[in-house]
């Protein structure tokens, strides 16, 4: 089996207790490759690393400009390497080579955006109110950075954090998820390869209890952005209280999809087909709860159960599939937990609602009707392929049906009316609202959550902003002494 290391400050190495883990391939319920868990001793390395780096001439003298054509550097090799760490990841995670692959070549563009930006973070000359003082400010890189992120998404989720922060100079403890890490420890090879000195980032991985709480209680890290589960990100926050870290949390949701009577029905069924069946629903903004107008319910029904018929569910390595396999057993068992109360809660299922007799992690897609606000499936996150909808009647309520949730990542609304679209998507409490289109995403477009899907952006302008920090200079540019030394200025 392929034996996956840790890249500690620049540097391949296996755990200090010689701990590993071994992971399953999804899609066969086959071993495949052993990892390296990092222990506490290996946390404290990789941060004295980040930590001493930053004093570094070789990356704290670097120009930003500098620094920018790294990052073009790493965008080329990412682009190059797209296909190889796409059939890792595919292999690890299960999900589908056509989106690991496409979507890893894709972030390549992030860090060339935050190449871009690197050389563009000014500062201001004020016009203060004292004319013996010229006072200015600059922003200077917030330090070290913990990165945490899931098995989802992982190229993505990681060019959101990692992108911004070079850009401004930190330096980097990436930690991969311990359930499919290893396009992650992949990666970690062209960061290395594109030049970056060593110790500005190290790629780890292990469970709680060695790697992550060590890692986001470490007094010398001054950054935590996170992606994960609420429950998790709870004890994130408490950690971060020892080391007062600025962070920022993207959590998951229960994303409402909104489908009027004026809308296509075509572009709403494939819509919430790409929010829920996409990536096998194994994404932290599906649309699961599907809000639709009683006048085209049935209809729209029948068009997404027409439409479904054509899913290939099967190897995620086969360019003709559809849907793979989900990540872990555990969430199969979860979804048939779920499903199951559902039925008893008087729900109908329209077609699928069954683990695939094969062998792997196989769930059927799956279209749930729901009489009620209160079905579980319209209420817990469950990370696989299953497509929960709910008939309402007026503008109104389908509004307050949106908002009745703890989450608020994303939201979508189908409607071919431009006034409506405006007034609705202006109500919906989710940091992302698609109109007429789901699951899209770009570098230049922030992203993240209201509520207990967490707060901060990633992406967009605002995102490199918070891996720095406001400094104010004041210089005197009178001849005169100073006055009372006991009188504020």
């Amino acid at each position: 089996m392929q034996h996956y290391q840790l890249f500690i400050d620049g540097t391949w190495c296996d755990g200090s207790t010689g701990q590993m883990m071994t992971s399953q391939n999804p899609a066969t319920g086959q071993d495949w490759a052993t990892f390296a868990c990092a222990s506490k001793e290996d946390v404290d390395r990789a941060i004295s690393a980040a930590r001493r780096v930053l004093s570094d001439p070789a990356w704290r003298d670097m120009t930003q400009t500098a620094r920018g054509k790294l990052l073009y550097r790493l965008a080329d090799l990412i682009e190059e390497h797209a296909a190889a760490i796409g059939e890792i990841e595919t292999t690890d995670s299960g999900k589908l080579l056509a989106e690991t692959a496409s979507q890893t070549k894709y972030v390549g563009d992030y860090y060339r955006y935050y190449a871009g930006l690197a050389d563009k973070l000014e500062g201001a000359v004020l016009p203060i109110d004292k004319p013996d003082m010229h006072v200015f400010t600059r922003r200077e890189p917030i330090g070290v950075a913990a990165a945490i992120v899931p098995w989802n998404a992982q190229m993505f989720l990681t060019a959101t954090k990692l992108g911004p922060a070079l850009a401004a100079g930190c330096s980097v403890v990436l930690k991969a998820s311990e359930m499919a890490p290893a396009p992650m420890l992949e990666f970690a090879r062209l960061i290395e390869k594109a030049g970056f000195p060593k110790g500005v980032v190290s790629v780890i991985t292990g469970d709680a209890e060695n790697c992550a709480i060590p890692l986001t209680r470490h007094p010398d890290v001054d950054r935590i952005a996170f992606t994960g589960g609420p429950e998790t990100a709870r004890h994130v926050v408490r950690n971060s209280a020892e080391n007062f870290a600025v962070t920022t949390l993207e959590l998951g949701g229960k994303s409402p999809v909104l489908v009027f009577d004026d809308a296509d029905l075509d572009g709403a069924a494939n819509g919430l087909i790409a929010g829920n069946f996409g990536a096998s629903g194994q994404s932290c903004v599906a649309g699961t709860r599907g809000l639709v107008h009683r006048s085209v319910f049935k209809k729209l029904i029948e068009r997404i159960s027409d439409k479904s018929k054509g899913i290939v569910v099967g190897d995620p390595l086969e360019a003709s599939t559809h849907v793979g396999p989900l990540c872990t057993e555990a969430q199969v068992l979860k979804i048939k937990q779920t499903l199951a109360k559902a039925k008893e809660q008087g729900a109908t299922i329209h077609f699928g609602g069954d683990q695939i007799r094969r062998p792997g992690n196989y769930m059927a897609p799956t279209l749930v009707e729901c009489m009620s606000a209160d079905t579980e499936t319209l209420k817990v996150e469950m990370f696989g392929p299953v497509m929960s909808l709910l008939p309402f009647d007026t503008e109104e309520e389908a509004i307050a049906l949106a908002n009745e949730t703890p989450f608020g990542l994303a939201s979508g609304v189908f409607t071919e009316n431009v006034a409506r679209a405006h007034r609705v998507s202006s109500r919906l409490k989710a940091g992302i609202c698609w109109v007429n289109t789901y699951r899209a995403v770009s570098p230049i477009a922030p992203f993240g959550g209201y509520n207990q899907s967490g707060y901060g952006r990633e992406a967009g302008m605002e995102a490199i902003l918070d891996y720095t920090r406001t400094k104010t200079t004041w210089i005197n540019t009178s001849d005169a002494p100073m006055a009372n030394p006991f009188v504020m200025r």
